[in-house]
């Protein structure tokens, strides 16, 4: 039986005891305007070679100036296949598709797709959404959100599983006659859950593969990932953490929204509190006075490396 311990992404990100990081697109920075395809990629490939371990996508189908940023504006199963043919062994995640603005056959047949053109190397975050003008234009009903989305955890599970499924669900049936294709490369592919999605920490632990989380305060941390231990066992737990990069290598940290703004020095020990906490991967986003190239380079050489 394939287990998720056989697929290359989630093993890229979780099959050893160190703490792995992960870069986010835009890569260029830009974000509220269509990044520059060409660019992204080389910056997505220079960043698999200074040691990152994945590279996420956002799932963002509409720009909603109120909420400040529309991801990298392009959608993310052609990108993502797309940066698949930039790269070689990066994990390519999904940081989050909002499962209940999506049919959810049409989402484990892309994931499938992207999954097969990577060679196995998709993770799969998944959300409920939080822009709501959003859940209005596809005529999803926001109260819906949780249960929306635990039928299409299940029908992805069920999808993948096995051919010609029987299966019923609130928006629609499969009763054997079809089977959904492709499949994805290894047989599943990694679900994490983002954020509370509107569901229980026990539901999370017993239906994910793992949990994506977003930046919390050192104490609260702390107690989130005790209960995610009790409820999860050693399922991984991920974060996103926003990391702009002081001109000074010693500059004490000050907040920002999702993360700090500090020295090289101070990130160094921050990720190894992270890591003896028990964070097994993390989302970052190195930025500062630098070049987008260089501000990846500066965080793999003097962050990554030094842990």
């Amino acid at each position: 039986m394939t287990t998720v311990e056989d697929h290359p992404g989630y093993d890229r990100l979780f099959g050893g005891d160190d703490l792995t990081f992960g870069v986010g697109f835009p890569l260029t920075g830009h974000t509220e305007s269509r990044p520059p395809v060409d660019e992204e990629m080389r910056l997505a490939s220079h960043a698999e070679s200074l040691g990152y371990d994945a590279l996420w996508a956002r799932d963002v189908p509409t720009h909603w100036p109120r909420f400040g940023d529309t991801g990298q504006t392009y959608e993310p199963w052609p990108w993502l296949s797309h940066v698949a043919a930039y790269t070689d062994e990066i994990a390519l995640g999904t940081a989050s598709i909002v499962l209940p603005l999506r049919h959810p056959i049409h989402v484990a047949t892309s994931a499938a797709t992207v999954d097969r053109l990577s060679d196995g190397r998709l993770v799969l975050g998944i959300a409920t959404g939080d822009r709501d003008p959003e859940f209005d234009a596809f005529g999803i009903d926001r109260e819906e959100r949780g249960e929306l989305f635990r039928e299409s955890v299940d029908l992805l599970r069920t999808v993948w599983a096995g051919e010609f499924p029987d299966h019923e669900f609130a928006r629609g049936e499969l009763s054997g006659a079809l089977d959904p294709v492709p499949k994805p490369a290894k047989g599943t592919i990694p679900l994490l859950p983002t954020g509370n999605a509107r569901q229980t920490v026990d539901w999370i632990a017993e239906h994910g593969d793992g949990w994506l989380f977003y930046h919390l305060p050192d104490e609260t941390l702390e107690s989130y990932l005790e209960d995610w231990r009790v409820a999860a066992g050693q399922k991984p737990y991920t974060m996103a953490v926003r990391t702009e990069l002081a001109a000074d290598p010693t500059a004490e940290p000050e907040p920002r929204h999702q993360g700090y703004h500090a020295g090289v020095e101070w990130f160094r020990e921050y990720f190894r509190k992270l890591q003896a906490l028990g964070v097994d991967h993390v989302l970052v986003g190195p930025s500062g006075d630098d070049t987008p190239e260089a501000a990846l380079t500066r965080f793999a050489e003097n962050v990554i490396e030094k842990i």
